[in-house]
């Protein structure tokens, strides 16, 4: 055993930030005080004992990584980074939950110092914190994968701090599995089972053994406990948890839990123990009671002596130097024995293409036809040798969404490698397995390590099940990649349950995403190419099962502007402008020639990513949708709702605002009117309309 150094100083701030959580809460009138109460010393012990971290530079490349998965307990971190100097203060403690506050009801990535993720929708955390520990084997593997592991200066371990709501979400049910399958022996999850929620004892709906479960994953469990059987015995056993903390940190094949007991808001006098401290402020006379239970002066708020804080921060400060000093020369020894695997480093930190990416990426003949999932598997295998830091998978259908670079080895531990997925601890293939979820918390976790670039792929229809992922990464501008293919009712034969209507505008209402059709082969490479050029947001590649005609005239340029002419007017008078995406364009060209027969003139734009359009100037946007011309049509094989921001008034969609059926994709096409003479009679209503009009 180890004896943990614990002073007087040590406890007294921890009681200190006890104090703090509760006047923060009261001042603010709202919030969540009871945990972030109980877990103060957990939390103290982490930021002060435990973690290697570094005040003065909290994006160091080689710190441990914390992730507060139970967000609401925000104070519990936003504490720690007060007494620790990441640049928090008082201030910011008193204006908890205000406009443009450092201390947000929930930490919010990139807006608070030291704060690793968005964490508020209970279970992303933990979820999120498996891809940062599965990042971390796969940095060592491209950078370093000569030294042992544990031992490299992109090694670090990824602790996560939950309670029961995080291991109640089915999120975290699905990464933990699959944590346990990759022995991730750098996660350490403190698991803090208080038994209280919102609607008060856990009894009511969360019974199970969270151990036995987490042992059944292939994890290393522990028990601290913790809590006694009344208030009167509860006894905090710091040296326990540190123990604990120290036996995880020693096991590296598997990740561990450390289930703590705790009292939710101990010593709060009248209220411990109970759903009403979880979620609003304690009031006043109980958080007095709280300060004499703490020996604390009830009448003084946010009180933290000016010895004391100056103690923490130099501690943290102190420990933070060295820890760094000693990466810096571990650094520098790596930097100068691989000088190539250096500037590979700075250009995936910076996250730049590599000389030679638009040779690279293939073109397609016209007059062929392929699917733009085959094409896209095409563009992952040509930029594979380029882009080691590229890397993905699928969510059980590897064979369906062309996500897997060729002859690429599987990530995965030795013993876990079959004869179809040969691979070892750094491979570059991953198989998130049947959790959409899961896989898309992991992408984020993976996107937030910040050295690599992850996508993962499974049907558009199933992307339904990774939403609230996908939106956390538009929330925290991460350039997680979701391939989504099968994109319409071209599936076919599967029927309704895998045909994807209504998710395209859907996923377009996401604030931040990017949501990619492209409409044939050379699109979708120019999709990729814009995909990866956008590093502060997320994009969905949507794809097709089907094979459709490699088009002429498709612009790279084009296609990364989001919207551009493909064809314009055979006649030279653009009467009507048709807006098509995906397999759907070639609709819009078959219609532009019989309407061109007709004497009527139109211009097909394809517009494969409606955000990157809207992010054009309006002098371009105009150029390309015409203002004065006000015959539109739309045509996607999707819900028509949305597209009237386009076709205004007088325009027409030609669309699909009903489930599917099972039948051959062609068929389907036909009979729900997905079809060129569609569009044609589409254009001749708009343009009559117009022309009534005026």
């Amino acid at each position: 055993m180890v004896q943990l150094q614990w002073t007087q100083q040590d406890q007294e701030a921890v009681d200190r930030g006890r104090a703090l959580a509760a006047d923060a809460v009261q001042k603010a009138g709202n919030g969540h005080p009871g945990s972030a109460i109980s877990l103060s010393p957990v939390c103290y012990l982490l930021f002060q004992k435990v973690m290697k971290t570094d005040p003065s530079d909290p994006s160091w490349l080689g710190r441990d990584r914390f992730v507060l998965s139970m967000g609401h307990s925000s104070l519990s971190l936003y504490n720690q980074l007060f007494l620790g100097g990441y640049g928090l203060e008082l201030d910011d403690l008193k204006s908890l939950r205000t406009w443009n506050s450092l201390t947000p009801g929930h930490p919010e990535y990139g807006h608070t110092p030291g704060v690793e993720m968005t964490t508020g929708p209970l279970g992303q955390g933990l979820a999120s914190a498996v891809g940062m520990a599965m990042a971390v084997r796969r940095d060592h593997g491209i950078f370093d994968p000569e030294t042992p592991e544990g031992q490299s200066p992109f090694d670090h371990f990824v602790y996560v701090l939950s309670g029961e709501g995080c291991l109640e979400e089915g999120v975290t049910s699905e990464a933990c599995s699959l944590a346990g399958t990759q022995h991730l022996g750098n996660l350490i999850l403190i698991y803090d089972e208080n038994q209280i929620t919102i609607e008060d004892n856990t009894s009511i709906a969360f019974t199970e053994d969270v151990l036995a479960r987490y042992a059944a994953y292939g994890w290393h469990t522990q028990h601290v406990a913790w809590r006694g059987n009344t208030a009167d015995d509860y006894h905090e056993d710091i040296q326990a948890l540190y123990d604990a903390i120290l036996q995880a940190q020693a096991v590296t094949d598997k990740p561990s839990i450390i289930k703590l007991d705790t009292i939710m808001a101990w010593p709060s006098p009248t209220v411990q123990n109970s759903g009403k401290a979880h979620g609003a402020a304690l009031g006043a006379q109980e958080v007095a009671g709280l300060k004499r239970n703490l020996n604390l002066d009830p009448d003084k708020t946010f009180d933290i002596p000016d010895q004391l804080l100056a103690y923490t921060r130099a501690n943290a400060s102190a420990r933070g130097r060295e820890a760094h000093e000693m990466w810096d020369i571990q650094f520098a020894t790596w930097r100068k024995a691989h000088p190539e695997r250096a500037t590979l480093l700075e250009r995936a930190q910076q996250r730049e293409l590599p000389d030679g990416f638009d040779d690279a990426l293939p073109h397609f003949d016209e007059g062929t036809a392929k699917s733009t999932r085959s094409a896209s598997g095409a563009v992952l295998n040509a930029l594979a040798p380029l882009m080691p830091e590229l890397w993905g998978g699928s969510a059980d259908l590897a064979g369906s969404t062309n996500t897997t670079m060729e002859s690429e080895p599987s990530f995965l531990p030795e013993d876990r490698v079959t004869t179809s997925w040969p691979g070892n601890r750094f491979g570059r293939t991953l198989h998130f397995g049947i959790r959409e979820h899961a896989m898309a918390a992991i992408l984020n976790g993976i996107s937030l390590d910040g050295l690599t670039r992850a996508y993962g792929g499974t049907f558009f229809v199933f992307a339904d099940y990774m939403r609230p992922a996908v939106r956390m990464a538009a929330i925290m501008k991460l350039p997680s990649i979701f391939v989504w293919t099968h994109d319409s009712i071209g599936v076919g034969e599967d029927g309704p349950t895998h045909q994807p209507v209504e998710h395209l505008f859907s996923y377009r209402a996401i604030p931040g995403l990017a949501v990619v059709r492209p409409a044939d082969a050379n699109e979708t490479a120019a999709a990729w190419k814009g995909i990866l050029l956008h590093t502060h947001n997320p994009s969905g590649i949507v794809l097709t099962r089907q094979n459709v005609p490699v088009l002429a005239g498709t612009q790279e340029s084009g296609v990364r502007a989001g919207g551009y002419v493909l064809s314009d007017s055979p006649t030279g008078a653009v009467d009507v402008q048709i807006i098509g995406t995906g397999s759907e364009v070639q609709l819009a060209l078959e219609a532009q020639q019989t309407l061109a027969a007709q004497g009527i003139g139109a211009r097909v734009i394809s517009m494969p990513c409606i955000e990157w359009f809207q992010e054009q100037t309006q002098e371009y946007r105009d150029s390309v949708l015409l203002p004065q011309v006000r015959a539109r049509v739309s045509v996607e094989a999707g819900s028509t709702f949305g597209w009237a921001q386009f076709v205004g008034d007088a325009g027409r969609c030609v669309g699909l605002d009903h489930y599917g059926a099972s039948a051959p994709g062609a068929e389907l096409f036909q009979r729900f009117g997905l079809t060129a003479d569609a569009v044609v009679s589409a254009a001749l209503e708009s343009y009559a309309a117009t022309h009534e009009q005026a």
